[in-house]
């Protein structure tokens, strides 16, 4: 199975990048409107708006909730990763665009072996170029390029290539 795509049977792929962008809108949503637990947030990610068409797999619906899911459980720890690799800048001073954008990013890249660095890097590009401002690609790529640097580096307990 591709990172791009997934098949099942003679139903249409979904791409991944249409669920990372279902999950970033999901997580964006969710800094106005928290989830207190597991079951308000399956709620909430029902009313996210959702690109995947009739006649394709379901792959992207699961892809989306286990990016939403990962992301919500792991917040405190990708928050301080992301902290400590944006040179100490306070979350409070990173827009809500950009920061929803790395903690996806982070998520990926420390905790999904599937998906490559290169792979949550461009993709997190992707979605600064399409949500964030002339200064968010730079943004984020520093400081997801750090930790890429880290992982690659070994100070993290998983391997990837860079």
């Amino acid at each position: 199975m591709s990172e791009e795509a997934s098949h099942n049977g003679d139903k249409k792929p979904v791409s991944r990048r249409k669920a990372r962008k279902q999950a970033f809108e999901c997580l964006y949503g969710l800094i106005f409107e928290s989830a207190a637990d597991e079951r308000s947030l399956r709620r909430v990610f029902a009313r996210c708006p959702h690109d995947v068409a009739e006649g394709e797999d379901g792959s992207g619906q699961d892809f989306a909730w286990e990016l939403v899911s990962g992301v919500w459980t792991n917040q405190r720890e990708l928050d301080a990763h992301i902290v400590r690799f944006s040179k100490n800048w306070k979350l409070s001073r990173i827009a809500k665009v950009e920061l929803t954008i790395l903690r996806l990013a982070v998520y990926e890249i420390l905790y999904r072996s599937d998906i490559p660095l290169r792979v949550a890097l461009n993709e997190a590009i992707e979605l600064a170029k399409r949500y964030g401002d002339e200064n968010s690609r730079n943004f984020i790529n520093g400081i997801l390029d750090a930790i890429a640097k880290a992982v690659d580096n070994g100070e993290f307990e998983i391997h990837k290539d860079l």
